[in-house]
């Protein structure tokens, strides 16, 4: 039971009433005793009730009527004590809810008359409360009576039952409507929705509504008649009522009661027909009202806004948007649009403060703000409304910056209306309080002179108002400075903090739904899957809804916002308020991003990119954007003018940094200031949280962050990190200590922004690495044409994005390394370096990363990776390819193992260095290129190893420095060897590698195109290695050309016992066959002029001061090398099928070598030549041994066993090796004799064309003229015996012609004279030089050959000794050299001035070799006189002809054991000869012989010649006796066989002895010709052979006789002249001696009569002519006159003379004797 039902209450309740009625009644005894008895006769009335009712409440309330009646008589009694104790009474009896509804109309009657009679005006409201509060008896006209009882008493003069009142009618409101609160209650369940009542416009059919409902109805109908001053309909009785009071009722109720209006459709329409109608004309005033606009404009006055109503007012309506909003649509638009126009400038600063409060209201209810979003903005025709407000705040904030309207004068009291509200002009030091002499800077806005301090008013997000609750207040209240601002200030920070904590939850939510709605979608036990499609849908439908929405929201507001923020944060000196305008933007930025709104996203960025920069700053990403802050640009908004207010540079604020723009011109300094460093900080915030919906605008982003690094001075550092470093040129940057503690911070958060780029999605990975590449391509465009310090920053942070993104790095790898590439080409240095780093770093990293899966396993990767240092090789700039270079060396060292199909981009790298590049840049590659070939060869793929070849061979042909090329060179050699170490398993690899490479091509129909395609892949690799160093032979440079050429020939000398058999055919043509083409090309065009030095200091020595002679020396070691192949591997090369080809064209190079103008390349081409001869043929099987030979050779190693090998691998070519292999695996190809021989005919056509060539003189001489050199010519000649060996089968005279007219040239090639000091022997020394000998040697051979040879080879004989008679003739006659003038061997000169003067050429001293020959010819015909050709040929002629030369000269000739040697070489070969003519006299073959032999007797014991003066006695009669015995010769060979002779001969012969035997001289005698000796002794010969001849033969025929007859009276006649001469003359002369000529001669005549008596007395006397002895005895008496001669010589010869005589003296016989005698 209830408290005051209790037993114990009631019994109470009795006690009390009783006791009341008792003290009434005692009151009222004396003045009212109507009252008295009512009184007396209530308590028996209540004692009944008592006694009589078990339910005494119950039967107490029945006769409620009876038990009050006497309280209220007294109460009308008027008397204040008996009043106030009936009161008091009535008040427990209704507190007891003991009072019926008769009752209380009763009492409510009552009250009103106390109320109308002013009495106990307080205890009659506690009354009217405790009544209605107590319980609900009282309806309709007694509810509305007491109402207006309230009312009533609300309008007195006392101040204390005024409020009381107000408090009264306050609560008695709520309880009106709390009744029918409680009563939907109670029937909710019950009763259904009533039937709407049609047309409920009448105000009085409410015959649907309850009793409370109507009683609540009636109530709030009035409120509204009241307020709108018109009369009520319920409330009667009202005689006053003010609006204010009138306002706070409806505000409460419809604050407290909400549910009434929303459920009720009566009260909803009340709303509408109305309160809404009200309260638009309740703010009629203040929406026409201007401040400051002149009255006389309009013809009525207009009504001054009122403070209490207009703020009572806004009150109301924001009940009425914050509850009934989803009723009152259109009217809300209103009411919203008249908030938004009470913010404009020309209303007073009271109304304009309530009106900021109000909407702050708004902005903490994100909800609300998204229904009027919805509702309006959202809608067709509608006003945008939610743009309004927020464009509305962003113009009142920035109409509080404008100097205050100066319509009015500012008088004191006004300034408080007009202005204090928002600004005041600042003074200087505005917002300085002093404290204490220091000073603290208030936290304000400031912008352009206007200083506006900031209040603290409420806390974050809620809206607690100030003036909207000063309800007691009449007249408008000052405004605090600056509270307007700092209201509105926090209405747009709640804003964005409410819609963006909403959308972003939304997003959420959405969000994690749909990922469940995928999973569930994927988890196997889902329903149906219609449901889940359903499910889906309705959920995207929802979503794209609410997506609208949201954008919606961003798009009404954002312009507005930015506006307002953008200038705050301009005008912010204070560092919490700048933090809450970043924290605005930056949530709005990334709101923006989330929903993809691009535009408002970029502006906000924009704008805080603006704030971090120092103002006016030129960065055209933030000038040009499409962002819609572009500074002074006004945008129209709903008809409302938006003004964009640009930032301005007063602002009061602590300059932190000083540094240089980032400009292609910088001008002077900026500065940074703190606030600048604080939207830094949240720049990079907003980076750092928010990257993944940056998109396009990382771009703004990155240039800002950018221009304030450069401005920090932060510079790159390793990895990309951003480092404090100082600025290359300029004045330098300026930090306060305050920003250099900052700077780490800064950078530490600069680095990881970039590191947290690891976690956003592929697409924002490439947003922010476009947005890299187009900065740093900005960069580069500054950085063009100067060499001032770039900015690096984009550079640097692709690198560290790129370094921390490697687990993707395929994604993003193109666009990153193609840009650095793009950087790597720059002309600015720094900027170039830094992108070769940051290439490089991502490369190495890339190759170091731990890739899942592993790089080896993922070749793409690899490949891709390593692709753009291939790329780098396409950049001129050195310095970038050093960097790329480094890189590959360290990539080398670290990864070389593991590179595998990375080996031909790596080497490619190394292989792109071109001759141009610097010897540095070529240096870095080599080193790279070493340490392959030393360490990695092993581990590359085989297919690289060519490319290691041709790498090799690049550097070999790079001319930067020497030393290179030849260690390449080296290079080359040592990967032969290791080809050939390794050889099984790489041509294993190759041939697999080729098999799918074949298979490929098959499948894609294409021909497969390798180098030296048929040769199998591992000879494919050697022919490279080949052709690489065939290229080096050619080289400009004579070093290269050597080493590489020695390479060369070792390597295939070494190592060509790998290749297969038919490889060898490519070897001999493509490789060494080219390279000789090409070394006679380079050869025979290089220039002859002099080379001064070899560059540096070197000394070049004269045989190679030009470059002809340098390629001489190349020349020389080609064909030596190709030569010495063709020799050692002629066993290889003679089975393929061309090798008589390949023979001829070798031949040719040797010609061509040969018939070179060099003498140093012509001698070795001979070299080559013998070298080739020499060689032995390949054993034949018919020849082959039934063991092999025992070779002292090592045995062939093989390596690995043979079986199942393509070809043994054999370390040594040893002949071993070359047996066993015709043993085993080939059957030899046997070349037959014929080809053999040909080859042989070929070589023999080459020598005779090199000869011929050769030794032709030139037609004209000059200095230049090129004369071949002896040892060429001597090496020529000694080729012929070698090759006369395997030709002589075939060789005919033909051939001998030839070798002939070779020789013959050959031997007349004079010498330069500075040459001959080292050829020649002395003129005096009888040696031949050994051309000389090789000549007599060549035609030895052939001799002896011919000696064994068949017969028909017998008839050369003639021919070779045409040949050596030849060059007998040289020993008289030197050779002519063409129209060469030499000079003789003694006239030249030696002298070592002429050392350098053009060489003269000097013949050669040909008398050895003349004499040499002469003694060949001598034996020859010895062993040959008798043979047929040799007498046909008239052989023996030919000799004397020859020998008749020296002999006829015989003093004159140039040595003079020329003619010595002919007259022993003539007595033999006669005494060989003459028996062989004799022999053959009747056949005429010699007929022609014999007067030549005469002549030539005739021409040497007659010789015209004349001694020398230094003859000595002993050699003169030496030679005399060389004389006689030619004489003697004569006697004893010829004269005997005078039969067998022609006459003519012997005829001849007679005279010559004849002439011989007087030695008669002509008369005319010189002085110098006396002295002649007298050849006595050959006169006697002559004399004693002719008379020997005359007398002792039998005369034959008469005319031989007379012959000798008459050669004997010729002597005597001559002697008997001679006599009669001298005896005249010696008369004549007198006293003086005759000439001694005449005397030596009249001497020799008396010894030869002497003589000539002596033998014709020896002769038989019949072959003696009587004739004869008559001329002698005439002789007598000339002798006997000569005795009176006075020369002693003469008498004593005389004396000989005369003794003889006396055998005449005896008596004369008979004449007929002596006649028949």
């Amino acid at each position: 039971m209830s408290g005051t039902s209790s037993p114990e209450a009631v019994k109470k309740l009795l006690e009390n009433m009783q006791s009341d009625l008792r003290a009434l009644s005692l009151e009222c005894k004396k003045k009212f005793p109507p009252v008295k008895e009512a009184a007396e006769s209530g308590i028996i009335k209540v004692k009944t009730i008592a006694a009589r009712n078990t339910e005494i409440l119950a039967a107490l309330k029945e006769n409620s009527s009876e038990v009050v009646q006497p309280f209220l008589m007294g109460c009308g009694t008027k008397e204040p004590k008996i009043t106030q104790l009936c009161l008091a009474a009535i008040q427990r009896l209704m507190s007891h809810e003991v009072v019926s509804e008769t009752a209380a109309g009763n009492i409510i009657n009552m009250l009103w008359q106390l109320m109308e009679n002013s009495l106990e005006e307080l205890k009659l409201l506690q009354t009217v409360l405790v009544l209605l509060t107590t319980n609900t008896v009282v309806h309709d006209e007694a509810l509305s009576k007491a109402i207006v009882l309230c009312f009533r008493l609300h309008f007195t003069k006392d101040n204390i039952t005024n409020n009381t009142a107000a408090a009264t009618v306050r609560q008695v409101v709520t309880v009106v409507f709390e009744r029918m609160v409680a009563e939907d209650e109670r029937h909710r369940d019950i009763i259904e929705q009533p039937v709407l009542v049609q047309g409920n416009s009448n105000r009085r059919s409410v015959s649907t509504l309850k009793p409370c409902a109507k009683d609540a109805y009636m109530l709030f109908q009035d409120l509204c008649q009241l307020v709108n001053a018109d009369a009520p309909y319920w409330l009667v009785g009202m005689t006053e009522m003010t609006r204010t009071f009138g306002l706070e009722l409806l505000e409460s109720v419809l604050n407290d009661f909400p549910q009434v209006f929303l459920q009720h459709q009566e009260f909803s329409f009340l709303l509408k027909e109305r309160v809404c109608p009200l309260v638009i004309k309740l703010f009629s005033p203040n929406i026409k009202f201007r401040q400051g606009s002149s009255t006389s404009s309009s013809p009525a006055p207009v009504e001054k806004p009122y403070f209490p109503i207009c703020m009572r007012l806004l009150r109301v309506v924001s009940v009425l948007i914050k509850q009934f909003y989803s009723l009152l649509v259109t009217e809300c638009e209103i009411f919203l649009s008249l908030l938004v126009k009470f913010l404009d400038a020309d209303k007073p600063q009271w109304l304009r403060a309530v009106a900021v409060e109000s909407i702050h209201r708004f902005c903490v209810q994100p909800q609300l703000l998204r229904s009027f979003c919805q509702s309006y903005d959202m809608k067709q025709h509608s006003t945008k409304v939610f743009r309004d407000i927020v464009n509305a705040l962003g113009s009142f904030i920035q109409s509080l910056f404008l100097v205050p309207p100066t319509g009015t004068p500012a008088t004191s009291n006004q300034a408080g209306n007009n202005n204090l509200g928002g600004s005041v002009s600042a003074p200087a030091n505005s917002g300085m309080v002093g404290i204490g002499g220091g000073v603290t800077l208030l936290p304000a806005f400031e912008y352009r002179g206007t200083w506006i301090p900031i209040l603290t008013i409420t806390v974050q997000g809620s809206a607690k108002a100030t003036y909207l609750e000063m309800l007691d207040k009449v007249e408008p209240p000052t405004i605090p400075e600056g509270y307007a601002m700092s209201v509105a200030f926090h209405c747009l920070l709640d804003l964005v903090r409410g819609i963006t904590s909403m959308i972003e939850g939304e997003l959420g939510e959405v969000e994690t739904e749909c990922q469940t709605t995928t999973e569930e979608a994927s988890s196997p036990t889902q329903s149906t899957e219609q449901q889940d499609l359903q499910s889906t849908s309705d959920q995207m439908d929802k979503e794209i809804v609410s997506r609208a929405v949201w954008e919606e929201m961003v798009n009404a507001c954002w312009c507005g916002l930015l506006a307002a923020l953008s200038l705050l944060l301009d005008a912010s000196t204070d560092e919490a308020a700048t933090e809450n305008i970043l924290k605005a933007e930056l949530t709005m930025a990334a709101l923006c991003g989330r929903l993809g709104l691009v535009t408002s996203r970029d502006a906000f960025i924009t704008a805080i990119c603006k704030g971090s920069l120092p103002p006016h700053y030129a960065l055209t990403v933030l000038n040009t954007t499409t962002a819609a802050t572009l500074s002074n640009k006004s945008y129209s908004v709903q008809g409302q003018s938006v003004m964009m207010i640009s930032p301005s540079s007063e602002s009061h604020q602590q300059v932190v940094a000083v540094g240089q723009p980032l400009a292609v011109q910088p001008q002077g300094t900026v500065m940074l200031t703190s606030k600048n460093i604080q939207c830094m900080r949240t720049l990079l915030n907003l980076a750092h949280c928010h990257g993944a919906v940056l998109g396009t605008s990382w771009q703004l982003v990155l240039a800002t962050l950018q221009h304030l690094v450069w401005i920090l001075g932060l510079k790159p550092s390793s990895g990309g990190a951003l480092k404090p470093g100082r600025a290359v040129e300029g004045p330098s940057t300026v930090l306060t200590t305050a920003v250099m503690t900052d700077l780490p911070v800064i950078s530490n958060i600069l680095s990881r922004l970039f590191e947290s780029s690891q976690y956003l999605d592929d697409v924002s990975l490439h947003h922010l690495i476009n947005a890299l590449c187009s900065l740093s391509l900005e960069a580069m465009d500054m950085a063009y044409g100067n060499n001032k310090e770039p900015s690096l920053f984009a550079v640097a942070k692709l690198l560290e994005t790129g370094l921390v993104n490697m687990h993707r790095i395929e994604i993003l790898w193109r666009p990153l390394t193609g840009h650095l590439l793009e950087v790597c080409q720059h002309p600015n240095s720094r900027m170039r370096e830094w992108g070769a780093e940051a290439l490089t770093s991502l490369i190495k990293a890339g190759l170091t990363f731990n890739h899942d899966p592993p790089l080896s396993q993922n070749q793409r990767l690899q490949l891709l990776l390593l692709n753009p240092l291939k790329e780098m090789s396409n950049i001129n700039h050195p310095d970038i390819r050093l960097k790329q270079l480094e890189c590959v060396l360290q990539i080398l060292q670290s990864q070389g193992d593991s590179l595998g199909p990375g080996w031909p981009l790596v080497l490619g790298v190394m292989g792109a260095i071109r001759n141009d590049q610097g010897e540095s840049l070529i240096r870095t590659a080599f080193q790279c290129l070493q340490l392959v070939v030393t360490d990695f060869l092993p581990t590359m793929p085989c297919t690289c190893l060519q490319i290691v070849v041709d790498v090799a061979g690049s550097f070999g042909l790079h001319n930067q420095e020497l030393n290179i090329s030849l260690t390449s060179i080296g290079l080359l050699w040592n990967i032969s060897d290791y080809f050939f170490q390794r050889g099984e398993t790489i041509e294993k690899e190759l041939n697999k590698e080729e098999a799918a490479q074949q298979k490929q091509a098959e499948e894609k129909g294409v021909v497969l195109n390798r180098p030296f395609h048929p040769a199998p892949p591992f000879d494919c690799l050697w022919l490279c290695l080949y052709a690489k160093l065939g290229e080096l032979c050619v080289d400009p440079r004579p070093a290269v050309r050597k080493s590489a050429g020695q390479t060369l020939f070792s390597t295939i000398g070494a190592h060509g016992t790998l290749l297969q058999h038919s490889t060898w055919h490519t070897v001999i043509w493509k490789v060494l066959f080219h390279l000789l083409d090409r070394v006679r090309e380079s050869s025979t065009t290089a220039d002859k002029e002099k080379i001064e030095s070899g560059g540096g200091n070197i000394l070049i020595h004269h045989s190679r001061d030009t470059a002809e002679k340098q390629w001489a020396e190349t020349w020389v070691l080609t064909l030596a090398g190709v030569a010495r192949i063709f020799n050692t591997r002629r066993y290889l090369l003679q089975p393929l099928g061309d090798f008589s080809r390949a023979w001829d064209v070798l031949l040719d190079h040797i010609q061509s070598a040969a018939l070179s103008k060099n003498n140093e390349v012509s001698l070795a081409a001979l070299k080559s030549f013998q070298e080739i001869l020499q060689i032995v043929s390949p054993v034949r099987d018919s020849d082959k041994p039934e063991t092999p030979p025992v070779v002292n050779v090592p045995v062939p190693v093989l390596i690995g066993p043979i079986s199942g090998m393509s070809r043994p691998f054999v370390r040594t070519d040893s002949i071993g090796e070359r047996l066993g292999r015709y043993s085993s695996s080939e059957p030899p190809i046997v070349t037959d004799e014929l080809e053999d021989l040909n080859l042989w005919w070929a070589a023999w056509n080459t020598w005779y064309r090199i000869g011929s060539e050769s030794t032709k003189p030139p037609i004209t001489f000059d200095k230049l003229t090129f004369i071949p050199s002896q040892p060429f010519l001597t090496a020529l000649i000694q080729i012929f015996p070698a090759l006369y060996q395997h030709i002589k089968t075939g060789f005919n005279m033909d051939d001998l012609q030839k070798l002939g007219v070779i020789l013959h040239s050959a031997i007349s090639v004079p010498i330069s004279s500075d040459a001959s000091p080292f050829i020649l022997p002395s003129y005096t020394e009888a040696v031949l030089t050994s051309l000389q000998e090789a000549v007599l040697t060549a035609l030895d051979v052939l001799q002896k050959a011919i000696c064994v040879g068949p017969e028909n080879m017998q008839i050369m004989y003639p021919a070779i000794f045409d040949q050596l008679l030849a060059f007998v003739e040289f020993s008289c006659k030197p050779p002519q050299y063409g129209q060469l003038e030499t000079k003789h061997i003694a006239n030249a000169k030696y002298n070592q001035i002429q050392l350098f003067a053009p060489a003269e050429w000097v013949a050669l001293n040909y008398v050895p070799f003349a004499e040499r020959s002469l003694e060949v010819v001598v034996d020859l015909y010895q062993k040959t006189a008798c043979h047929k050709a040799v007498v046909n040929e008239k052989v023996l002629q030919n000799i004397i002809k020859t020998l008749r030369v020296p002999l006829s000269l015989k003093y004159s000739c140039p040595s003079e054991s020329t003619w010595k040697l002919a007259v022993s070489s003539l007595l033999r070969v006669l005494s060989i000869g003459l028996p062989v003519a004799r022999q053959h006299a009747s056949s005429g073959k010699f007929d022609s012989m014999w007067p030549e032999l005469a002549n030539t007797f005739e021409d040497f014991l007659f010789t015209k010649s004349i001694p020398p003066d230094n003859l000595s006695i002993q050699e003169f009669q030496r030679n005399e006796n060389i004389d006689v015995e030619v004489v003697q010769l004569i006697s004893n060979e010829i004269l005997p066989y005078a039969n067998f002779i022609p006459k003519e001969f012997v005829g001849q012969i007679m005279t010559m002895l004849n002439k011989g035997s007087i030695h008669s001289q002509s008369s005319s005698f010189t002085e110098a010709e006396i002295d002649i000796r007298l050849r006595e002794e050959f006169s006697k010969m002559c004399f004693e052979t002719l008379l020997q001849f005359s007398f002792s033969n039998k005369v034959t025929t008469p005319q031989e006789g007379y012959i000798s007859r008459m050669a004997l009276s010729v002597l005597l006649k001559r002697s008997q002249d001679v006599l009669h001469r001298y005896i005249e003359d010696e008369r004549l002369s007198g006293k003086c001696p005759l000439p001694r000529q005449q005397v030596t001669e009249i001497i020799f005549v008396l010894k030869a009569v002497s003589t000539l008596i002596d033998s014709l007395k020896k002769t038989q006397p019949e072959n003696v002519d009587g004739n004869t002895w008559a001329q002698v005895i005439a002789l007598y008496p000339t002798l006997v006159e000569c005795i009176t001669c006075s020369s002693s010589e003469v008498c004593s010869a005389l004396k000989e003379a005369l003794v003889p005589f006396k055998d005449f003296m005896q008596p004369p016989a008979s004449r007929v004797q002596n006649g028949e005698s």
